[in-house]
């Protein structure tokens, strides 16, 4: 992924002239355009697009790009996210006990594969604080003393705020997060779901498969909502299983799917290619 442009995600009621008009700008400013995507949504008549620009030679910058864009952007009743590629993502995982899909998160970021940093876990347990701290990234024990979530809650914000998180990751952190948390953070937290939504919500979701003897199973990443396992779906993937497949074989299949769907779902995230309308989402990839 390149890292010397500008990505800008727009969203808008469709109509005709949208992308002669971004291109027109784009160019009026001295850029260049280095990748365009665009979807129209017929059944809601919503139109969709994903443009990056090259850095170098643009006219603009980030202090001047928004009152030179607003007068289109109010023609076109437009939605726009503007990313500057050159500045990471600040992520940070939160965990409880199960570790496959920190693992795999840290892997694949050490290995380079996720432009973003990673500057926290977080947990409400101990138990994998030596992952992290094997990674050379902070861990930051907060549990939740005698039930009580909202001071738990209330030492997590703190923490992501001192640590500038933009990006919050549910690698399997088995807490359920309040409506208001998650209204402070909307569309910047992200969880992996072990089952194929929208079948099997809620806990132990293996169980409930083996029980109704389904021929596969799946993982979702979704965006969270304050409604379990109900936020719009980002990344899924299904494999097979069979009448020889116990519980405990759903859930060693399952893990493999879990943490390949989460770190595409991040992966997709930190590099602005996921724009929501209502409860689906728009993927360029």
């Amino acid at each position: 992924m390149r890292n010397d442009t500008i990505r800008l995600l727009i969203s808008c009621p469709d109509t005709r002239g949208i992308i002669a008009a971004v291109s027109t700008f784009i160019k009026d400013h001295s850029g260049n355009i280095v990748e365009l995507d665009q979807h129209t949504d017929d059944s809601s008549g919503h139109f969709y697009m994903r443009v990056e620009v090259e850095e170098q030679g643009f006219s603009l910058t980030s202090d001047t790009f928004e009152s030179s864009w607003a007068p289109l952007a109010k023609r076109f009743d437009m939605n726009c996210q503007l990313a500057w590629a050159g500045r990471k993502t600040r992520v940070a995982v939160l965990v409880s006990k199960e570790g496959h899909c920190l693992h795999d998160l840290l892997f694949r970021w050490q290995a380079g594969e996720l432009a973003a940093d990673i500057p926290v876990v977080i947990s409400n347990h101990m138990d994998l604080a030596p992952l992290a701290q094997q990674a050379g990234i902070e861990f930051v024990h907060c549990p939740i003393v005698k039930g009580d979530k909202a001071a738990q809650e209330a030492l997590l914000e703190k923490t992501l705020a001192g640590m500038q998180v933009d990006l919050i990751v549910l690698a399997r952190y088995m807490q359920v997060l309040s409506a208001d948390f998650v209204a402070r953070h909307a569309r910047k937290i992200i969880n992996i779901h072990h089952s194929f939504l929208p079948a099997f919500v809620g806990p132990k979701p293996y169980h409930q498969a083996f029980e109704r003897g389904v021929k596969i199973i799946g993982a979702t990443s979704h965006y969270v909502p304050d409604q379990l396992d109900q936020g719009p779906i980002i990344a899924q993937s299904v494999c097979d299983v069979g009448h020889r497949d116990s519980v405990q074989d759903m859930i060693r299949k399952g893990r493999d799917l879990e943490r390949i769907v989460l770190a595409r779902a991040v992966r997709l995230h930190v590099s602005d290619k996921i724009l929501v309308g209502g409860n689906k989402t728009v993927v360029f990839d």
